[in-house]
């Protein structure tokens, strides 16, 4: 971890594809870059011997860098596997049944798209965060899946900031050039994915550009000093 550190921090989440191998320096290289607070580990089409091999390989990482390893849906791996959280969709497993089955002070997300009532919801449950989103265009999801579920706008951010103290994390299509409003609006976590995996000189330069641009954004929103 960064000597750096805001109140607003990086979430990355990996590509829903990947060769392990090629991957995983990737991985070492972008917590190399700064400061990350978690990474969800999303592979949507994978086998468990397949989810079950990147756990193994990938969670030391993050674990020697600081940063939480989440699971995307597989509540039954990440409690056998023992990662330190999952993330949930709207038809994934209710957060209670997630609760009962992993490990005294797990994480649990809930994505709730552009909506507070969701995300009321979800906190009512006993989710430890919400995430919101996409806040602008993406190819991590089908255009079917963004229509339905709609974009927020940082409003939505202020809003909840505002009125909870659930932390929230904002996703979908944010580069270090478009995640300061959302920084200002309130958000506790930006995600990244493509703008990280794919950025031309490498994820170690665009974590080390997304926590400048997070440390600008927070000295808008006066979290930190100017």
């Amino acid at each position: 971890m960064s000597d750096d550190y805001y109140p607003c921090r990086l979430y990355l989440v990996s590509p829903q594809k990947f060769t392990l191998g090629v991957f995983a320096p990737k991985l070492e290289a972008a917590f190399a870059g700064g400061d990350v607070g978690a990474f969800q580990l999303r592979l949507k089409e994978a086998s468990d011997g397949e989810i079950t091999e990147a756990v193994r390989v990938l969670m030391p990482l993050a674990a020697a860098s600081g940063a939480a390893f989440i699971l995307n849906d597989r509540v039954d791996l990440a409690a056998k596997l023992q990662c330190d959280g999952v993330h949930l969709g709207q038809d994934d497993m209710k957060v209670a049944e997630a609760r009962g089955m992993l490990h005294e002070g797990a994480v649990i997300g809930v994505s709730c798209h552009d909506s507070g009532h969701l995300a009321m919801e979800a906190g009512e449950a006993g989710a430890d965060y919400v995430a919101f989103g996409a806040f602008y265009h993406t190819t991590s999801k089908s255009p079917e899946k963004l229509a339905r579920y709609g974009t927020p706008t940082p409003e939505l951010l202020s809003w909840w900031q505002t009125y909870t103290t659930l932390p929230s994390v904002a996703i979908g299509g944010i580069t270090p050039e478009n995640c300061g409003p959302l920084v200002t609006a309130g958000t506790d976590f930006i995600a990244a994915i493509t703008s990280v995996w794919k950025h031309p000189h490498g994820p170690g330069a665009a974590v080390k550009e997304f926590n400048a641009a997070i440390k600008e954004g927070l000295k808008a929103r006066g979290a930190v000093a100017a």
